[in-house]
């Protein structure tokens, strides 16, 4: 495997830190190193866990494993042909997505790896600040362990920094890779800071976090322990006492008020361009070529695409009054340029998709362009596919950039807050069979989005919870991982997803991803492809 085979040397190592992660978190900027003073520098830790950061930002930019093929994301595309990856039809080893993501996530482990074993080389490092460095890089080894394991299944663990060249590596069993990652979970838990005076650390919180929602997968398991929802939704309780949410939603997907009390843990990006790298890409989400509309550009506002859309089923859950709805989606687009052929002004309507059906009469009675729901990906002779767009994540004056370039987003990526914590808190409940403790939680992000109909514990199901994820957690959270969690992935993508429906090939063998061919390959034989591939 890309990450493990290949002898990573201490200076290239030193290089990439240098090139990717100077200045990262606010810390000291190192201009000069070489692998002779590196270890004498006990300052040299903030570099090791700089690369653990940054690999973590590239692998959590990887969508289409977490979202495609469910029920409230699809392709960008007409509900006709085939895809491997959405549709289920003919996925195999070699593609893609599959394999960065393996890559990355192990990219990831190499770098958390590298950091923990080198530790103890560094000279005259407190142990204090070893013991933290420690945590902070495990919670991200069990981070990137969870995102593996729940896409693959069982997968080689890897443990320490591979200095030479290996291809001895085979699968473990799913329950031994759960096992390490609740390892990692509890030294990190013992060793990173309550409330660290950096922001944007790993904090016992956020460890606290994804330990829960490890906890709650693992008690769907056949390797499941008796107390696993019960200390899943004890860990978000603590978590929630200490993250209440934030009162506005405006404000909390806004870029000003990114940083508040409900985030746990972020990826921070910022507009200095040597820390912020590539930059976060998640404006890009959820987005039609809408540019060659009269009026319309290519904006720093609206930006493009990444290719994946809502589908039908998502836009239809947000109930009137939902404010969910409104900071999630944009329903109206305003010219950014004049088109006088069309008589448009800067500022004008140019499309616009009503909530329900307007009549055709209606619709003839405006200058712009009316998209009612039920026509999101039927060809309207400008655009193959055209659906209220995602504002959630909007970076204004970002520069508008091409596939490929890179996206230079400025907004911190939020991995974790408390809004997700009480889904989990909930779905934990609702498995011990207290309904009415899972309905206050949902109740209660429905009563910050302004909605006043509460569930009663007896209306309180999975389905209502993935329903309310879905708005509550749009863009943010691994909707396939959380359908795939709670048994409902075929189910629900089946019935929602129209690309799925129509081809009708997802079976319980795509419950996992194939393994990446080149690891079949490089390690011969060693590490076993998955049934069905």
């Amino acid at each position: 495997m890309n990450a493990m085979k290949k002898n990573i040397s201490i200076l290239m190592l030193i290089l990439l830190c240098l090139s990717s992660c100077k200045d990262f978190l606010e810390e000291e900027n190192r201009q000069s190193l070489t692998d002779s003073t590196f270890f004498s520098d006990p300052k040299s830790m903030d570099q090791l866990l700089a690369n653990v950061y940054f690999r973590a930002r590239t692998a959590t930019t990887l969508y289409d494993l977490n979202y495609l093929g469910t029920d409230i994301y699809t392709r960008g595309a007409i509900v006709a042909g085939i895809n491997d990856l959405n549709d289920y039809v003919n996925l195999q080893p070699f593609n893609g997505a599959v394999s960065s993501f393996w890559n990355s996530y192990y990219a990831l482990i190499a770098a958390t790896n590298t950091a923990i074993d080198r530790s103890s080389e560094i000279e005259n490092l407190s142990e204090s600040i070893r013991t933290r460095s420690i945590g902070e890089a495990k919670f991200f080894r069990a981070f990137a362990y969870f995102n593996l394991v729940e896409q693959y299944g069982g997968v080689p663990l890897i443990l320490n920094e591979v200095r030479s060249a290996q291809s001895d590596f085979s699968r473990v069993d799913e329950s031994a890779v759960y096992v390490q990652i609740l390892n990692d979970l509890n030294d990190a838990l013992a060793g990173v800071d309550e409330n660290p005076t950096v922001y944007g650390k790993v904090s016992k919180d956020a460890v606290r976090h994804l330990k829960a929602k490890v906890l709650l997968t693992k008690g769907y398991k056949s390797f499941k322990a008796t107390n696993d929802f019960a200390e899943a939704a004890s860990l978000a309780e603590e978590v929630i006492a200490k993250h209440p949410l934030a009162t506005n939603l405006g404000s909390l997907f806004s870029k000003a008020g990114q940083r508040n009390s409900e985030v746990i843990f972020a990826l921070l990006y910022g507009s200095n361009p040597v820390s912020r790298g590539v930059g976060n890409n998640r404006h890009l989400l959820f987005k039609f070529i809408y540019d060659i509309y009269p009026g319309m550009t290519r904006s720093t506002l609206y930006h493009r695409g990444l290719g994946s859309a809502p589908t039908p089923f998502f836009f239809s859950l947000f109930e009137s009054g939902d404010e969910r709805e409104n900071v999630t989606l944009r329903r109206t687009m305003l010219a950014e340029v004049p088109n006088s052929e069309r008589g448009i002004s800067v500022g004008d309507t140019v499309i616009h998709f009503p909530k329900t059906v307007w009549s055709a009469s209606t619709i003839a009675e405006k200058k712009y362009v009316v998209i009612n729901p039920g026509n999101y990906f039927t060809p309207n002779g400008i655009t193959q596919v055209q659906y209220p767009m995602f504002r959630k994540f909007d970076d204004p004056g970002v520069p508008y950039t091409n596939p490929g370039i890179d996206p230079e987003g400025e907004r911190d990526a939020i991995i974790m807050r408390s809004g997700e914590t009480r889904l989990i808190a909930a779905e934990a409940y609702l498995n011990l069979g207290d309904n009415a403790k899972a309905a206050a939680h949902l109740n209660t992000l429905r009563r910050r989005a302004s909605l006043s109909n509460d569930y009663t514990p007896a209306q309180v199901t999975i389905d209502v919870i993935l329903n309310e994820s879905a708005k509550e957690l749009a863009g943010e959270s691994n909707r396939w991982a959380d359908l795939k969690r709670s048994g409902k992935l075929i189910e629900r993508a089946q019935a929602h997803n129209p690309h799925v429906a129509l081809n009708n090939s997802l079976r319980p063998h795509h419950l996992l991803r194939p393994i990446p061919n080149r690891e079949v390959e490089i390690s011969d034989g060693k590490i076993a492809q998955n049934p069905g591939y």
